[in-house]
């Protein structure tokens, strides 16, 4: 069955209809992976940006430091490229090559931390070096996304609103939880409204965010191997933990059904809505936030050998 963009214009092209996901609601994607860098990254960097600019922390000559999975690296080389900045990232092996190569080509300075934490992750040791290079050069900036409140500011100031003003009020939303900035800032911008709005955050199988036991993930973008500074669990969301596969397994099943390709982020998120899916009242309006779309997944998500490879035939549909 064709995608169905649910608005006519400018709307359209960012809120699409995933008709008969559910039998019984309607489910939408908010599609970030239009913006000017590719993904919801875009609008944490630009916040980060010009608060440490505001707050006259960065001006000419100044140099920075970030960790990132990848989309935030690149929204902030590109910014960083704009205004004159110099930038290294900090990354892992998880980050898509394609990633890396953006970022390399807006003149960043690439740094992979290859050896994995104690909780199966690649974060504490990318915050690890982090730390390391300030000690050894205190000029360094760190906008630090994982503690930044101008990271949940962009998305309760900005994102949040948007939705409001262009979709209306949806009866469920879903985020997906990195840096939980995007998740922080709505939940935020939907208590200050007073919405109805049942936000669910989602998390990966491996992650801790929401308590559980850290083991090996592969997927970059959602997830994490230490509790960010930025996450309250303040009861006002739902938290729903889905397997990396069930989420390659769906963004697989997306691109072959309605013929749109999304990231990995944005697989987790619609696993997470099958899974409450029988809590959902009849003729809902579901939106689920979609961070990235899937061009830089070719190599791993949309590959049938990376698949194979680590999450078996099953998930592939040999």
């Amino acid at each position: 069955m064709p995608v169905r963009p649910p608005l006519t214009g400018t709307i359209a092209r960012q809120y699409v209809e995933l008709p008969d996901l559910l039998p019984h609601a309607s489910t939408f994607v908010k599609l970030e992976g239009l913006t000017v860098t590719g993904s919801i990254k875009h609008r944490t960097a630009l916040a980060m940006i010009d608060a440490l600019e505001a707050e006259g922390r960065i001006g000419p000559g100044s140099h920075l430091i970030e960790s990132t999975s990848g989309n935030l690296g690149v929204a902030l080389a590109s910014i960083c490229a704009a205004r004159g900045y110099r930038i290294t990232l900090v990354t892992d092996p998880n980050t898509n090559p394609q990633s890396v190569r953006y970022m390399r080509a807006l003149g960043a300075d690439i740094v992979v931390v290859d050896r994995r934490d104690d909780n199966g992750g690649y974060l504490r040791n990318r915050i690890a070096y982090i730390h390391e290079a300030l000690s050894r050069t205190p000029s360094l900036v760190w906008p630090n996304q994982y503690a930044n409140p101008a990271n949940a500011a962009a998305h309760q100031c900005n994102t949040g609103p948007e939705i409001v003003a262009e979709f209306g009020l949806p009866d469920w939303l879903f985020v997906t939880v990195g840096s939980s900035g995007t998740l922080m800032g709505l939940a935020a911008h939907l208590r200050e409204i007073s919405a109805p709005t049942r936000l669910v955050a989602v998390d990966a199988v491996g992650s801790v965010i929401f308590g559980g036991r850290a083991s090996k993930r592969w997927l970059p973008g959602a997830g994490a191997s230490r509790l960010p500074e930025l996450f309250r669990d303040d009861d006002s969301f739902h938290k729903v933990v889905v397997s990396e596969a069930d989420a390659i397994r769906l963004c697989r099943q997306i691109a072959s059904r309605y013929g749109l390709l999304l990231g990995g982020s944005s697989g987790l998120a619609l696993a997470g809505v099958l899974t409450v899916a029988q809590l959902i009242e009849a003729d809902s309006r579901v939106l689920v936030i979609s961070p990235d779309m899937g061009e830089r997944y070719l190599d791993n998500i949309y590959c049938n050998a990376w698949v194979r490879r680590h999450f078996g035939p099953d998930v592939v549909g040999d």
